[in-house]
C-alpha cells in the first residue's frame, strides 16, 4: 500500500545565506513567505504547498532534509509503524509540526542516512494561477539523489516507502547510473543517480508551459549563473530541462511536460544515455559528457547520518 502522495519541499543549510536567499528569492522566482533567525521559507507561486525550499544559515553546506506528503493522519501513523517494524531509524515519532502551515508527521533516515519527512494536514497556502509568459516556478517538480549504491537505495525506498520504478538510464560502459522513482502517476518525483557520495544531485522546479521555462532559462542565463547543461528535452519522462548552479554549487533545474502514465500499464524502460536522443531528443543542449555529469556529483554531503545497512 502506497503511503506517500507527493514531494513537498527540499530543504538546503548554506554558509553564504544571504546570497543563496538573493538568488532564489530574486531570479529563479520564488516568494519568501516567512524569515526567522537565519531560517527563510520560500514558496511556489503556483503551488498550494506552505514552502517548496527552505534555507538555513550554517556553517557547513548539506541537504537537511527531503520532504513528502501523505493523505492523513493514520497513514503517517501507519508508516511510521511500518518503518518501526522494518528496523528503519526514526529521528522522532509523529506529531505536530511547528513549520509554516502546522501538519503531523516525522522524520525518518533513509538507508543513506538522509533525513526524510513524512507531513500529513498542512494548510493549503493561498496560490494563483500562474500567467502566461509568466517565467516563474508553478511547483516543485522532483529531486534527484546522489547515492554510491545505486540499487540498494532503490530497494530501500521500494520496500519501505513504496516507490514505483519508472525507467532506468543506463549504458554499455557504465552500466546503470539513474534510476526514475515515482509515488503517483507523474513519471518521478524522486530520482536516484549514481554517484561516487552521498549528496544532492538536483532540484527541479517546474513551470507554466515551454514558453516559460525558455524565458526563465533565459533570465537566469543573463544574469550571470553559470548554466551546465539545456535547454533540451530527456527521453525519460519526456521533460524540458535546463540546469543551473545556484551560489553554493548545487544544480537546479527549471523543466514543464513532465510524462503521467498510466500506471497499469506501464512497463520501465532501460534506456541506453550514450544514445545522444536519450538525454536530449531536441538536440539542443550542449553533449552530455563527463565534465557536466560531475557538476551534479555535488559535495559530499557530510551531514548525514551514516546508517547501518537496512
Amino acid at each position: 500500500m502506497r503511503l506517500l502522495t507527493h514531494l513537498r519541499h527540499v530543504d538546503l543549510a548554506v554558509p553564504d545565506y544571504d546570497k543563496q536567499l538573493d538568488f532564489y528569492s530574486g531570479v529563479w522566482g520564488l516568494t519568501k513567505v516567512a524569515e526567522d533567525s537565519d531560517i527563510s521559507f520560500l514558496a511556489a507561486e503556483g503551488s498550494p504547498e506552505q514552502y517548496v525550499v527552505r534555507l538555513r544559515k550554517a556553517d557547513e553546506k548539506r541537504l537537511d532534509l527531503v520532504s513528502y506528503g501523505a493523505a492523513n493522519a493514520a497513514d503517517v501513523d501507519t508508516l511510521a509503524e511500518r518503518l518501526l517494524a522494518g528496523g528503519v531509524r526514526l529521528v522522532s515519532r509523529p506529531g505536530k509540526a511547528d513549520t509554516p502551515g502546522g501538519g503531523y508527521g516525522f522524520r525518518f533516515f533513509d538507508v543513506d542516512g538522509r533525513t526524510i519527512e513524512v507531513l500529513a494536514d498542512v494548510e493549503v497556502r493561498r496560490h494563483r494561477r500562474i500567467e502566461e509568459k509568466e517565467s516563474i516556478p508553478v511547483k516543485l517538480s522532483h529531486v534527484v539523489l546522489n547515492s554510491p549504491d545505486l540499487n540498494r537505495t532503490r530497494e530501500w525506498y521500494e520496500r519501505h516507502l513504496g516507490f514505483a520504478l519508472s525507467d532506468t538510464l543506463s549504458s554499455p560502459h557504465m552500466g546503470e547510473v539513474m534510476h526514475f522513482m515515482r509515488i503517483s502517476n507523474q513519471h518521478h518525483s524522486m530520482a536516484l543517480a549514481k554517484g561516487p557520495h552521498t549528496s544532492l544531485h538536483h532540484v527541479s522546479f517546474e513551470m507554466r508551459g515551454i514558453d516559460e521555462y525558455m524565458r526563465g532559462s533565459g533570465r537566469v542565463i543573463r544574469a550571470g549563473y553559470k548554466k551546465i547543461w539545456g535547454p533540451g528535452r530527456h527521453m525519460a519522462g519526456d521533460n524540458t530541462f535546463t540546469y543551473f548552479l545556484d551560489p553554493h554549487g548545487n544544480t537546479v533545474e527549471y523543466t514543464t511536460e513532465l510524462e503521467l502514465l498510466d500506471e497499469d500499464t506501464w512497463h520501465p524502460h532501460v534506456y541506453d544515455f550514450s544514445q545522444p536522443e536519450v538525454t536530449d531528443q531536441w538536440g539542443t543542449a550542449n553533449p552530455m559528457n563527463e565534465l557536466v555529469a560531475k557538476e551534479s556529483f555535488n559535495d559530499p554531503d557530510r551531514g548525514v547520518f551514516v546508517a547501518p545497512p537496512v
